[in-house]
């Protein structure tokens, strides 16, 4: 994992002043966290307030890039982080709404913005083709989407990889596994099993917890694993490039709902019942290639399962849902 600082200056080189769309959601929190500590100063763009940082409430899809430009300018923005974005379970419109309404408003809000700031995207793995099985994606992976929200998603790429082929602006995407960390939101699979056992912890009773078939494998990434990433992309030499951001193996998903368990210490029966759904159903197994990661953000992930699992555990409330930034 990379830990050099960005936030000073070596000679030539502006200090990191890092915009964080959805800085108050899941991911953005531990964006916001991770440029933090790494010396960047950070503002917070959503529509709810990032715990611990500046913040300035936008609505950025509802509003025309010029409201946007002017909290760049403002904050003398060298680099913006898109971590907004709606997830697998919205519908369409809002799909569009908020993964390429959001982008188009942000590309236009750039390109009027002073000091062409670098542009971070967080993108999915969903916006490949379904891998086979034991075969890591790489990034010259077939871009076919299978679900409404990798579509959204790979299109809000498009739209920044296309303006960065125009020279209009600097733009990294970062496609990233499924994230687990502190704060997991009860929409996730983990986040919900999580979310039970507090429920049932408080109540001083065993959790019973009915799940779809725990067959699958997956790369999972530390969500501050992911923020050091973006940390390394806001300064590192490369652009107008797509990188796979993940652990590199797959896990069992049946493995980290009995690490979950064991480490809540909550007495729990799980029971695996119904059919699987959502974005990842009928993906029996997906890990990416993390090389190009290594080689050109100097990127590495530094947490393990166990110590994510830990962290996801350790960051639970009863909370059943976190709503939109």
């Amino acid at each position: 994992m990379s830990e050099e600082p960005v936030g000073g200056a070596r000679r030539g080189e502006r200090p990191v002043r890092a915009v964080v769309l959805g800085g108050s959601g899941f991911l953005g929190r531990q964006v916001c966290a991770g440029l933090a500590a790494r010396g960047a100063a950070v503002l917070s763009v959503a529509r709810r307030d990032a715990p611990g940082f500046p913040s300035v409430r936008l609505d950025v899809p509802a509003e025309g890039p010029d409201a946007l430009a002017e909290v760049l300018a403002g904050h003398r923005a060298t680099v913006v982080v898109n971590a907004a974005g709606a997830v697998w379970d919205y519908d369409g419109e809002a799909l569009q709404r908020a993964n390429v309404a959001l982008v188009e408003r942000l590309r236009d809000a750039v390109v009027k913005a002073p000091g062409r700031p670098r542009v971070v995207q967080l993108g999915t793995v969903f916006e490949y083709a379904l891998p086979d099985d034991g075969r890591r994606l790489t990034e010259s992976a077939p871009l076919e989407p299978t679900t409404a929200y990798g579509a959204s998603k790979l299109r809000g790429a498009e739209l920044l990889l296309a303006a960065d082929r125009d020279g209009l602006l600097d733009a990294v995407v970062l496609r990233a596994t499924t994230c687990l960390g502190p704060g997991l939101p009860a929409s996730s699979l983990l986040g919900r099993v999580a979310a039970e056992l507090r429920a049932a912890e408080a109540r001083g009773e065993s959790a019973t917890v009915r799940l779809s078939p725990l067959t699958a494998r997956r790369d999972v990434v530390d969500s501050r694993d992911l923020a050091a990433a973006v940390a390394a992309a806001a300064t590192a030499p490369v652009t107008g490039r797509a990188v796979n951001i993940g652990s590199g193996h797959a896990v069992g998903v049946r493995r980290l709902v009995e690490l979950l368990v064991s480490v809540s210490g909550v007495p729990a029966t799980v029971v695996e019942e119904s059919p699987a759904t959502g974005r990842s159903a009928g993906v029996d197994w997906l890990a990416v290639h993390t090389g190009l990661a290594e080689r050109l953000l100097g990127w590495r992930p530094g947490h393990d399962v166990a110590a994510t699992v830990r962290a996801v555990w350790g960051g639970t409330t009863t909370n059943v849902e976190e709503g939109p930034d």
